[in-house]
């Protein structure tokens, strides 16, 4: 990763100087622009998203926070596996995984899916009344029936938020991708034992 950071910050900055000189030393908004993404690498931890000239949006710790909502809540192990991801191409588990290289955001929408599929199993198996509600009232009602902590609830409301943002923007951050390969199928397996 830290290779990537510096060729970006290289390339952006020498981008910045060229365009400076070509321009007689004057600082018109495409430097400033060039030096900015030249230091956006460096940023992640502290910028939770950045929105330049033209709709990129660039989404960089809403996952994480999510994650560490997770471990606190007991739906995923603290640590997880984020960055580390094995990828069996010959047999995914799971739909969303078919096409998170190709497509993030449909992996994004495929994880949803997943999610919400697991709580419709766990009120089903309960005998909840669930017809057409929504994901919210859904989490609501599992919630008041003792089937999901609130601190659970609270992980699982936050992340279909995130989700659904997520498919909307214009434009989705691989690293949301690579959160959905490294965590989501840990939260799934939690609803699973759920369902159990």
């Amino acid at each position: 990763m830290k290779i990537l950071q510096i060729l970006v910050t290289l390339i952006f900055s020498i981008l910045a100087v060229e365009h400076a000189f070509y321009g007689y030393l004057r600082m018109d908004a495409i430097t400033i622009i060039l030096i900015v993404i030249a230091f956006i690498p460096w940023l992640r931890e502290i910028i939770q998203s950045i929105e330049l000239p033209g709709g990129v949006k660039v989404e960089l710790r809403e996952f994480q926070k999510v994650t560490k909502e997770a471990e606190n809540a007991g739906l995923i192990e603290a640590g997880g596996l984020l960055g580390k991801t094995v990828i069996n191409a010959k047999a995914p588990k799971y739909s969303f995984q078919l096409v998170a290289n190709e497509d993030p955001k449909l992996a994004l929408a495929g994880l949803r899916i997943e999610i919400e599929k697991r709580l419709d199993d766990i009120a089903e198996r309960h005998e909840l009344s669930i017809s057409r509600k929504g994901i919210k009232t859904l989490l609501m009602t599992l919630t008041e029936n003792n089937l999901l902590t609130v601190k659970e609830k609270m992980v699982l409301d936050n992340l279909v938020d995130l989700l659904n943002n997520a498919v909307h923007a214009k434009n989705v951050d691989n690293d949301a991708a690579l959160w959905a390969l490294d965590i989501g199928p840990q939260i799934l397996r939690s609803l699973d034992k759920k369902i159990k």
